[in-house]
């Protein structure tokens, strides 16, 4: 049953604030009325609808894959361009998905068509699964009489923007594993095989080598009650850091500082401006009113610099400036991209100078992470011979001091 916040007031005047439970607003204000108060105001509880807008039915609905979002796109434009009707089109792609997550929003989804309602109202209330780029292009398509085309641009618009996320996550995750593969490693010899050498080294009465005494040292650190204290330490940072991060606050200041990061910064807003550039292209391509599609392109930007820039241009916009200058305050947008959409706005043609600006940063990219691969390869190599054969030295240098003795 829906929650309502009122404000109403009681028979002395006094203002009261609470939550009650009701079928309907209607029945709210008439249980309030009951109880001698005088509704002022009545909502559904903001609370209780973000709890719901992920939930169908009472349960959590779980995430949905982006090839199934791509698949089940492109397989309404289909349908619908072959003149089928809508709720027969969500009939046929309930029937054949497998994913446990998607199935019962589509079964809710094709229910609410049924009833009349429009496709795009229906799809806005799961956020969680069709988000306000995919909601707001649905609606124009509805306006403007082009869904199956509208549809067809959102499934290809999806498909770049995953290729494009694949690209990234399958370049960057050699060297995390190698990474972590190291970490363990440096970890296992810290803690087992480095205190068997610790054992044999104490019959010694030769003084140890520097970097054999700190490496015991650190061995015996991580063994002791203190060690685990420093490890709880350090990964009690990592959470507050990563929780952090998630305010507005840490974003703000994160999202600044992977900019200033070298190599990889200069990666990673190539990579923002051209997620910003197709959504945008996308949007108004679709007919989505300008207003609306900055605040949506500012929305799924992924960067704060990019979103608070955009908000700006939306308000200059607003009182009549172009978009050109609008953006052009924001040193985070390079020149060509200024030039550009300013050449498209003196032609009528935003949204194809916005396709090519995503298109030629698409390629920058590549070429980016190519590089970066083969840079990334030998480095890593180098690194774990430096930290795990440095291991090793300094574990052997007492035997080799003992062996020049013996040899003396």
């Amino acid at each position: 049953m829906p929650t309502f916040a009122y404000q109403a007031r009681d028979d002395k005047g006094a203002t009261k604030k609470g939550v009650l439970e009701a079928a309907d607003q209607a029945s709210a204000a008439a249980s309030l009325a009951q109880k001698g108060l005088m509704l002022v105001s009545i909502t559904e509880s903001a609370a209780v609808r973000r709890r719901q807008a992920g939930r169908v039915g009472g349960a959590k609905i779980g995430k949905v894959p982006e090839a199934d979002m791509v698949m089940f796109t492109r397989q309404l434009a289909t349908m619908i361009d072959a003149g089928l009707p809508i709720v027969q089109s969500l009939t046929a792609l309930t029937e054949q998905t497998t994913n446990k997550n998607f199935k019962p929003v589509l079964q809710q989804l094709t229910a609410t068509i049924e009833t009349g309602e429009q496709l795009s109202t229906s799809l806005a209330k799961f956020p969680t699964v069709f988000d306000r780029l995919f909601v707001n292009m649905v609606r124009a398509g509805e306006s403007g009489g082009a869904l199956a085309e509208i549809l067809d641009r959102l499934a290809s618009y999806m498909e770049a923007s995953s290729k494009l996320k694949k690209k990234v996550k399958s370049s960057m995750s050699y060297p995390v594993i190698v990474m972590c593969m190291a970490v363990i490693i440096v970890i296992f010899l810290l803690i087992k095989v480095i205190p068997v050498f610790a054992g044999i080294y104490k019959d010694f009465n030769a003084k140890l080598p520097l970097p054999t005494e700190i490496l015991i040292r650190v061995s015996e650190l991580l063994r002791s009650p203190a060690g685990i204290v420093v490890g709880l330490v350090g990964i009690g940072i990592i959470v507050g850091l990563l929780k952090y991060i998630k305010t507005e606050g840490g974003r703000k200041h994160w999202d600044k500082f992977k900019l200033k990061v070298p190599v990889f910064g200069p990666l990673l807003q190539k990579i923002a401006v051209s997620r910003f550039a197709r959504t945008f292209a996308q949007l108004i391509r679709s007919g989505v009113p300008i207003i609306e599609t900055l605040n949506i392109v500012a929305a799924s930007s992924g960067n704060w610099l990019i979103e608070m820039a955009t908000m700006d241009a939306a308000k200059a916009i607003e009182k009549g400036e172009s978009i050109g200058p609008s953006l052009a305050k924001h040193p985070i947008f390079p020149p060509m991209i200024i030039r550009m959409i300013t050449a498209g706005e003196s032609t009528g043609k935003v949204d194809v100078m916005l396709e090519k600006i995503s298109d030629f940063y698409d390629s920058e990219i590549d070429s980016m992470l190519s590089g970066l691969t083969a840079l990334i390869e030998p480095l890593l190599i180098g690194f774990l011979g430096i930290v795990i054969g440095g291991i090793v030295l300094a574990m052997f240098m007492p035997i080799f001091k003992l062996h020049e003795l013996v040899s003396k």
